[in-house]
Order: structure tokens, then sequence, then C-alpha cells
């Protein structure tokens, strides 16, 4: 996305108006025109590489057509005016322009922040690089313990006091590996990095600052033990341009272009005395100007959204309710639902020993099917559980318990854990007797009847001209 650039209080936008003579129109909806460009985003989006069930642009117009109808419906609701799809529409329009606002000054005022508040740190002390040896010693140690983390330490100390200067660093990092206690840089050869004045622990810090580069300390002692210190370099805090671009890094990984831009809209609205979302709005209508893939996405959203909102409440809401349009419609296509095997419908039953599943079968004599399983967990109190159930409509192969009681199917049964004790409840089907017995085949069917039949009455509700020498022309221009 091309990055909008703000200097000061001015925002830089130098957008125009694409030109619509090379974008004919390929087709209207209730009278509303929709160019190829936005006609070839969607077809090529959805018959891109990897797509299973592609289409020729001849198969997707009347697709687009009844997906653009969903949304004129939509339109002639003012579903789009309503407050909860207004706020969804308008924060992603703030998603779509906050990337392209980047406030130079803003930026750069807290780069220059970051760069004195880490300089009033070091309160003009030099950086240092060094190295270091540890023995570790407790601050409960006892005075035996004592010496012998001493003894170490000078011992350590003694050696390199002897190397010559030239091979010190060497030396120093070759015992660091092979004696200190501090194992993290014992794998670097003792190096610490580089740290400023009030980064290391105080006795440490002291003996640190008053080495030379290249110089090693006597051993220091501190809360953690003693030490053996090598000066690598040390030098003055650079200045702010030596730092700039990796200060930079560093806020942008904590989102500062983000935070740059909520600033802006924020300060900008404020002066003129608009929302912020009459400003984003101002914005995101110029950048549909300029951008055309942003252009698309953000149709593409638009009419999701509205799509989506129309279709749940006029078919998919109203069609999972319809519980006798359901029935009614497994009546009109029972063949359609018929099985190949035997169901079986009912409860499997776990308990902890043979006398609790007597009780739970004698319960269950002559109760209604809907209220089985409710009945066997009757025998349940808070406190105690001697029965789990497990309720469904199976056929082979669902259930291993199932498949051995009531399909004599040669498998071991799988009783629950802590419930050795499994039995079932229930009788075989042959064939569904209801729209329930389904498992939910009807209800996705059913809806689906319902969306064809609702598109049908949209297309005489709204008027749909398709220009077929423009179709045409789709991605052959």
């Amino acid at each position: 996305m091309k990055r909008i650039a703000i200097l000061g209080a001015s925002l830089v936008m130098g957008l125009s108006a694409v030109a619509q003579t090379s974008d004919p129109v390929i087709m209207k909806i209730n009278g509303k025109s929709i160019t190829r460009s936005e006609f070839e985003y969607s077809f090529n989006k959805n018959n891109s590489d990897g797509v299973i069930d592609k289409k020729t642009v001849e198969e997707y117009v009347p697709l687009y057509v009844d997906f653009k109808l969903k949304v004129a419906e939509a339109e002639s609701q003012h579903l789009d005016t309503l407050s909860a799809i207004r706020k969804e529409l308008d924060g992603y329009k703030e998603q779509m322009v906050i990337p392209t606002i980047e406030d130079k000054d803003f930026i750069e005022r807290e780069a220059r922040k970051t760069y004195d508040n880490t300089a009033a740190r070091f309160e003009g002390q030099d950086l240092l690089t060094a190295s270091h040896i540890l023995v570790l010693m407790r601050q409960d140690a006892t005075a035996e313990q004592q010496a012998q983390a001493k003894v170490r330490i000078d011992s350590i100390y003694e050696v390199l006091k002897a190397v010559p200067q030239a091979e010190l660093a060497e030396k120093f990092a070759e015992l660091a590996k092979e004696k200190s206690d501090d194992k993290g840089s014992a794998q670097r050869g003792g190096a610490l990095g580089q740290f400023g004045k009030g980064m290391m622990i105080p006795d440490f810090e002291t003996a640190a600052f008053a080495l030379k580069a290249g110089e090693m300390s006597a051993p220091v002692k501190s809360t953690v033990g003693w030490h053996l210190i090598y000066m690598t370099e040390r030098h003055p805090f650079e200045s702010y341009e030596y730092h700039h671009d990796n200060i930079i890094k560093f806020l942008e990984q904590r989102g500062i272009r983000e935070a740059s831009a909520n600033a802006y809209l924020d300060s900008v609205s404020a002066q003129r005395g608009i929302t912020r979302a009459e400003l984003v709005n101002e914005l995101h209508q110029k950048l549909m100007a300029e951008d055309a893939e942003q252009r698309n996405l953000s149709q593409e959203y638009y009419d999701g959204t509205l799509m989506y909102e129309v279709t749940k409440k006029d078919v998919w809401d109203k069609a999972q309710e319809d519980v006798a349009g359901q029935e009614a419609y497994f009546k009109a296509h029972k063949k359609d639902y018929a099985w190949d095997a035997p169901h079986f419908v009912g409860i499997v039953i776990h308990t902890k020993d043979a006398q609790t599943m007597a009780d739970v079968k004698k319960k269950l004599k002559g109760v209604a099917e809907a209220d089985w399983a409710q009945t066997a967990v009757s025998l349940n109190n808070d406190s105690v559980k001697v029965v789990r159930v497990e309720r469904g409509l199976f056929k082979k192969g669902d259930n291993a318990n199932v498949d051995k009681l009531v399909f004599k199917q040669k498998t071991e049964l799988k009783p629950m854990q802590d419930y050795p004790v499994t039995d079932v409840w229930g009788k075989p089907l042959k064939a569904p007797r209801t729209a329930k017995d389904t498992q939910g085949e009807v209800a996705a069917d059913y809806q689906t009847d319902q969306e064809k039949q609702w598109v049908e009455k949209l297309r005489k509700k709204f008027s749909v001209e398709v220009y077929e020498d423009v179709v045409k022309t789709v991605n052959k221009h």
C-alpha cells in the first residue's frame, strides 16, 4: 500500500480520480453500476490457483449477480445505516487509512525523546564493552566457603597476571569458558556486551568504570561473588544522528507508525472541528480514488458485511428456527435421505457397577425417547456421579460400544474411565423418521432451498442488466 507522508500539520495526498473511460460498466443491479474492474477483482480472486471449483466468466456472472442482489436488498432495508454495521464499516475504513499515514514530525519527536531519556540514564558516562569471570559465592556462605571462593579467584588472577598484554584478551576468554560460574557469558568467553551506568550491580560497575580499554581488574567482590573484569572498549555515548536509524527500528517494532497516525487523526480532527470518523471518511474516499486495489478491497468488505447481515436476518436464522418447514421439506424429499444401513437411536450408558446399570434400565422403562438421557443421569447427585451417558444417532463405526452391543460387530467394548459397566438403551432404525434423524442434513438443505427461493424473489424485485459485450472483454483488455 502506498504510504502518505505527513509534514507538520498538513497531509500531502496528491490523489487524483481514476479515469472511468477505460473501465466500462459490466452490469447494473437496481440501477447501480458495477464496473468491469470490480467484477474482475472478484472473479480473479475466487478463481485463483488452488480453488477447486473454478468457474468460467460466464458461469460466474449469475453468481455475482445473486451476490449483488443480496447487497441491494440490504441497502433497501437500510442495514448500512444501523449503528452496529456503521461502526464495523467505519472501523474497517480506519484500518485501511492508518497504514497510509506517516507523520514524520511525530516520529522524529518520539525518536529524540527516546534518545534523550537513554542518554540521561548514562549521566554523561562512557559506554563500556567488557568481559568477566565469576566465582559464585552466596551471601550466606560460611567462612570456609568464602575462603575457597577467594582462593579460586586469586588463582585465576595469578594465571592471567602472568600473560603478556598482547595475549591477555584471548587468554581471558579461554579461562572464562573453563572457569566462570556465569554459564551464560562463559559460552561467549565472558563477554557481557555493551552497558552503561546503572545497568550493572554497584560494586561491579564501580570497578568497571575505573578501567581503561585493554586493562584487567584485580578480584572484585560483589553481592554475587568474585569477579575479574577485562575492559574491551569504552567510549562516550554517541550522538543522536549515530543512533537514529536503530532508534527508528526500535520504535517501529513497538507500533510508532500506527501511534503517529492515531495522533494525527486526533489532532487534525480537533483542529478542524470534525469527528475522527469524518476525517477518516475523507481520507478513505481519497485513497479509493487513487488506489484501485484498496478500492476493490473496501467494496468487497462493504458488500460482504451487508450480504452476510441480510442473509442471516432474512434466511439463515428463519430457516434454522422453522422446525415445521424443515419437517415439510423432509417429507417432500424423504427419498433423498435414505440410509444405506440401519442406524441406532438411543444412549450409551456407563455406570459404576452392575446394580446401578440395572437401576437405570428399570427407570427407563416406559420413558419417552426425548427423556432417556435425563432419566438415566437422574441417579446422580451433586456429590456422587454414578452414571455417564452418550446420546445420539449412531451408524456403524461411530461408537465402538454401539458396534459391539447393537450391530454385533467383532469389536471390544470401551468402558468410560471409572465406569466399568457399559450397555445401551434405544432402538435400531432402518430409515430416518423425521428431519431430526438426519442429523442436520435437512436443516442445511432447507436453508439452501429457502435462500434460492429468496434470491428468485430478489431477481423479480430489483432490475438486473448485464452487458454481454463487456463480459466478453473480462481479462482480455
